[in-house]
């Protein structure tokens, strides 16, 4: 849930849609023969053996040279600023850092540690070369491997984030739910930050008023729907098939304040990469998860930006439910919750681009055009199907999802949207549920691998 779709029309509603910085495509530095052969002998004496690096061992910067990747090399004067690597990483991936000359490792590692990183192995060295094994004896080659683990860069303001998330290692009770020694921390941000924020859009409006409305973020909204979504956790945890609660956030614990709103919670890290799924796969298993959301625990999601997608090694899974909310749920109830979805029914992402292609005739099914500016399920099959049609727009995702436009597979999907979207009888949609574009995938994939079985070989024997 992003504060700027909740934010009053008058006088901080004039939404400046800018590009998201952390969507630019960084310039990924080549290393000279010389700096590769450190790198790799690095990676041979710190990494091998390493689980981590052994399961996500084909995202590195050795391998790929464009996209996120779970491990970035640098060596000597190779570009090593923390916001420049930051753009590289994948959340949760490490930077390692190798040189010669110590004198700056210290400040260099220190720098990390304030933009978004933990020193996981602060600055050491190991020695190489023919001498290496006598003591004393060997170059020494200094490092230091430090892991992305903000969302965001300290006091960047982007499109896309307004809690302060996280990975922090387990608390005592959390042991067994960290994923590579870590857990989400999800928490209402500073006053200070959210000031910042509202500032860097709104700057003609006085402090006064950023002021007042930034309390009532930080104090009422920001707390009510973090104590929502820690709800809807739990639903989900308890309602969902094993298979399928595995691949949602999972509540682990939550901080209450003394009017009992959560100000802070930890969840399971549901981490991207380790497997690379084709579009297909990506559909398929996109409709399926939202099918057991919609009919097993009756939760309609209402922000499936490709942004709250994940590729983990369960299969696709959904993130933040901050504005989710259960079927048949008397929002209306709540005059402060009802004002705030009517604001962010109106101005969402979903529902601005739900309008304006219902608008420029490019969606046309009653079943998803009636739910413009509702609190509908048909919200979430809108964003399904554009989302399978071309599954590429979120940077995080780049390299987990294979997607050849032009092929059978892509045209048949993107048919799929458009009959989704724009069905030939918009009064008699094919497509009403996530159940109904289930089967449509499947009647693709039957389609699609008879078309690979190569024509059967028939001998007939003539009897004489």
């Amino acid at each position: 849930m992003d504060a700027a779709q909740l934010m009053p029309t008058q006088p901080l509603l004039e939404r400046q849609d800018a590009p998201d910085e952390t969507e630019n495509e960084p310039i990924i530095n080549v290393p000279t023969a010389h700096h590769d052969a450190m790198i790799r002998d690095a990676v041979r004496r710190l990494l091998e053996g390493d689980a981590e690096f052994e399961h996500y061992r084909s995202s590195n910067s050795l391998i790929r040279a464009h996209g996120l990747l779970d491990f970035v090399f640098a060596a000597e004067e190779e570009p090593h600023d923390p916001d420049d690597v930051f753009g590289r990483l994948r959340w949760g991936g490490q930077f390692v850092y190798l040189t010669r000359h110590p004198a700056k490792l210290d400040a260099i590692a220190e720098q990390f540690s304030h933009r978004g990183y933990v020193v996981v192995r602060p600055p050491s060295y190991y020695r190489t070369g023919p001498l290496r094994f006598l003591p004393f004896l060997g170059r020494r080659v200094h490092y230091f491997i430090a892991r992305k683990v903000f969302l965001a860069k300290p006091k960047e303001f982007t499109q896309r984030f307004t809690y302060h998330v996280e990975l922090v290692p387990p608390g005592p009770s959390m042991g067994t739910m960290a994923t590579n020694g870590y857990v989400v921390q999800k928490e209402v941000p500073t006053l200070e930050r959210v000031m910042g924020r509202l500032r860097s859009k709104f700057s003609d409006v006085p402090m006064k008023v950023i002021e007042t409305r930034a309390r009532k973020f930080t104090e009422k909204i920001f707390p009510l729907f973090l104590t929502r979504e820690a709800a809807m956790l739990k639903i989900l945890q308890r309602d969902l098939p094993e298979v399928y609660a595995r691949r949602v956030p999972t509540l682990i614990e939550a901080e209450k304040d003394d009017r009992g709103y959560v100000r802070r919670m930890w969840m399971k890290w549901l981490r991207n990469g380790g497997r690379v799924l084709t579009q297909m796969e990506f559909a398929r298993q996109s409709a399926e998860l939202l099918r057991v959301v919609h009919e097993m625990a009756n939760i309609i999601h209402l922000d499936l930006r490709l942004d709250n997608f994940v590729i983990t090694d369960e299969g696709v899974g959904f993130v933040d439910f901050g504005s989710a909310v259960r079927m048949g749920e008397n929002i209306q109830g709540n005059p402060m919750l009802n004002t705030l979805f009517e604001e962010l029914m109106r101005t969402s992402q979903i529902q601005r681009m739900l309008d304006k292609m219902r608008t420029n005739g490019s969606l046309t099914s009653y079943i998803i055009s009636d739910a413009y500016g509702k609190v509908d399920k048909a919200v979430d099959l809108f964003y399904l199907a554009v989302q399978i049609k071309q599954p590429t727009s979120n940077p995080d995702l780049t390299g987990l999802i294979r997607y050849e436009p032009g092929s059978e597979e892509a045209t048949a999907l993107a048919q799929l949207s458009q009959d989704i979207l724009k069905p030939p009888d918009p009064a008699k949609p094919k497509y009403r549920s996530a159940a109904d574009v289930l089967h449509g995938l499947h009647r693709i994939e039957q389609s699609l691998r008879i078309k690979k079985t190569p024509t059967a070989q028939i001998t007939i024997e003539k009897v004489g």
